[in-house]
């Protein structure tokens, strides 16, 4: 029988989609969202729990609240009440609740009584009264929350519902669900798997380009969006981070996605990340691709990975199970083409279709700060057409799309469903996974902006209230539980989250360890002194601070990390939290100099540069720095003034300055120049 999704259901029941997925999970149903699926069954289960039972559940809470003292209410009312309308609101409760019809209120998380009292039509006496039986003493102009609300509604024959404010109506209104407007789509594919089993090769294979040598460590550190075309048929894949510290990233990817491609290596077989990765696409419902990689190897055995994947309920068909699996070699291209058609397939037979007319709707896959082009974010569409100078919301920001580029770097006008493409003209910078929607005008979207910032808002300020400002190294020496408190600051929201996610998974009963804020962008001066009053050590991640914070942190001994492979970052931590300082050679930062023109030399390019603070030494190392973004860590080749060679350059000079195999240099870039000092670590 074929499913049925959440939102789908939702609206034949006249549910709030965030509420009927709070009831599946309740019952257990792992669900993520309102476009996850459910099977007819228990699509039936619910269709029976709010169909019939609504009423009675109405009316139960009726019968509860006033079984026994409706009698003694009576008495009273024949010898006390003399107004009105009194007579004429008891009755309408106790007498016919049944036979009168059901009616819905919306009721904010606070209400007035005086406002309850209108929405229910009653005199504001009568829910007074009302809560009074319930223990409940409150005047007209007093408040009381919706949970109390909820019950006097439910006395005076109404059903209340959580209202919504018009972010909320937004974000989960479903206006592109018209099954006549339906029309295929291409399917987005997920690629899954353990760290080094070649799923980025996998990808630059079928991309037929490179980019794992661009990336640290040659490991996949954002996630990226690409579309290719087989058989005159577009698909769209997500490329999620293999190690298993991005878990929060490939669960996000995984969320998107109508297929996953689960990468294993026949020389490994299944590995940790490997069930990780199975665990969620399997909570995501997702259909299951598995690419069994590196045949080309002499230690291949494909058989083995096949009886290792029956441990995990993923049977081959040749097994006589329903999972698909390819044997691929990545790097020669071999069964690239079998791959491709087995997820058109795949998608074919899950009749993947959206509605290409409708205002569009999207997720975000990754989003940054460009100094030249401001908030970018790549989205991906799932319902409508984006077109340049739509106005949007998207988490807690909006704007208008100023221009659009697709996978391939062009500029285009407009993208479809199942597209991904980077869009320009945000007013800041989203959060990976927040919802966009196109919405009627720009005022509409920073209305909505407006209510998300300040959601945003008391959200920060409950957890900056439990922050401690206790010193750490003194509940260290006191024996109490310790808090290592942590600002994280990344080059994009995607790595921003999975370093916060990795952070905290170290925590243990003596050592907690508490982010207290985390953002995209180079480490500023109000993070230093956040992290002053707060006690924390600022971690940057692909970023570096500007000269401001860097003063400012020399003022105030904050304790600045920048790493740029994961790897390091918890081995520090960890380090740290079991006490193991060991000594190690740190960084000592000797100066910075802006390049400001440059000159080709036969063997290469030199970079004329002003030095702005401290000095340039001809042995020191240097980092080349374009946005504040680590472009580059080398050592100098050449350090000249004029057409002298020297050994230093100091503040307020100009030298030449080359770079040992790398010329891909820019007028504005900055290089810094320091040294490694072995010293003891105070982390």
């Amino acid at each position: 029988m074929k499913k049925i999704r959440i939102y789908q259901l939702a609206k034949e029941l006249d549910l709030a989609s965030k509420e009927l997925v709070e009831f599946l999970n309740d019952l257990g149903a792992d669900v993520g969202n309102h476009m996850s699926s459910i099977e007819h069954d228990i699509a039936e289960m619910v269709r029976e729990h709010f169909a019939p039972a609504e009423e009675d559940f109405a009316n139960d809470r009726v019968e509860t609240l006033r079984p026994e003292k409706i009698k003694k209410r009576d008495k009273k009312e024949r010898a006390e009440k003399t107004t009105a309308p009194k007579k004429k609101s008891r009755p309408k409760a106790a007498k016919k609740p049944k036979a009168a019809p059901e009616r819905f209120i919306s009721i904010p998380e606070n209400i007035s009584v005086r406002d309850l009292a209108q929405k229910l039509d009653v005199a504001g006496t009568e829910v007074i009264k009302g809560l009074m039986k319930i223990g409940v003493m409150a005047s007209l102009g007093q408040s009381v929350d919706y949970d109390i609300a909820a019950l006097i509604a439910a006395e005076f024959g109404a059903q209340a519902r959580p209202e919504r404010d018009l972010a909320e109506q937004i974000f989960e209104e479903e206006i592109c669900d018209d099954p006549a407007l339906q029309k295929p789509r291409p399917p987005v594919v997920t690629i899954m798997g353990h760290v080094d089993h070649g799923k980025t090769t996998l990808l630059d294979s079928i991309r037929e380009t490179k980019v794992t040598a661009s990336e640290a460590g040659g490991i996949t550190q954002h996630i990226g969006a690409y579309q290719v075309e087989y058989n005159e048929k577009l698909i769209t894949f997500l490329d999620t981070p293999g190690h298993e510290a991005f878990t929060a990233m490939r669960s996000r990817g995984a969320g998107v996605t109508d297929i996953a491609v689960l990468v294993v290596a026949a020389n490994d077989g299944v590995m940790p990340q490997t069930v990780e990765a199975i665990n969620h696409a399997k909570a995501a419902g997702v259909p299951i691709i598995v690419a069994i990689n590196k045949i080309d190897l002499e230690a291949a055995n494909p058989e083995r990975v096949k009886q290792e994947l029956t441990e995990y309920e993923l049977v081959v068909e040749e097994w006589g199970g329903d999972t698909i699996a390819v044997n691929v070699s990545a790097l020669r291209g071999e069964g690239i083409d079998e791959l491709l058609e087995m997820i058109l397939l795949v998608a074919e037979v899950e009749e993947l279709q959206a509605n290409p007319d409708c205002p569009a709707r999207g997720t975000v896959i990754d989003a940054q700060l460009d100094k030249g082009r401001g908030a970018v974010a790549t989205v991906l569409i799932s319902q409508g057409t984006l077109r340049v100078g739509d106005a949007f919301a998207v988490g807690n920001v909006c704007g208008k799309v100023r221009a659009m580029i697709n996978d391939k770097g062009n500029n285009v006008q407009e993208a479809g469903p199942a597209s991904p493409v980077e869009v320009l003209g945000i007013s800041g910078v989203p959060e990976a996974g927040d919802p966009f929607v196109v919405v009627k005008d720009e005022q509409t979207a920073r209305q909505v902006a407006a209510i998300q910032q300040e959601k945003q808002r008391e959200r920060d300020l409950s957890r900056f209230s439990r922050v401690t400002l206790d010193d750490l190294f003194e509940r260290i020496q006191e024996g109490e539980v310790k808090e290592l408190n942590l600002v994280i600051k990344a080059d994009v929201h995607g790595s921003a989250e999975a370093v916060r996610s990795s952070l905290e998974k170290l925590s243990t009963d003596e050592v907690r360890v508490k982010v207290i804020h985390q953002a995209v962008g180079a480490i500023s001066e109000s993070d230093i002194l956040l992290a002053s009053a707060s006690n924390a050590i600022i971690i940057g991640f692909n970023v570096r601070p500007e000269p401001n914070a860097r003063k400012a942190a020399e003022r105030d001994g904050v304790d600045i990390r920048v790493y740029r492979i994961i790897y390091n970052l918890l081995d520090d931590v960890k380090a740290a939290m079991a006490g193991l300082l060991d000594p190690e050679y740190k960084e000592e930062l000797l100066g910075r100099a802006e390049i400001r023109e440059i000159f080709k030399i036969p063997g290469g390019v030199v970079a004329g540069c002003y030095v702005t603070e401290g000095k340039v030494t001809r042995v020191s190392q240097v980092r080349l720095l374009r946005d504040n973004v680590i472009v580059h860590e080398g050592k100098i080749a050449s350090l000249k003034r004029f057409k002298d060679d020297v050994r230093e350059v100091v503040h307020g000079y100009e030298c030449g300055i080359g770079i040992e195999r790398f010329n891909d240099i820019k007028e504005g870039d900055v290089i810094e120049a320091f040294i490694m000092k072995k010293v003891a670590r105070t982390l």
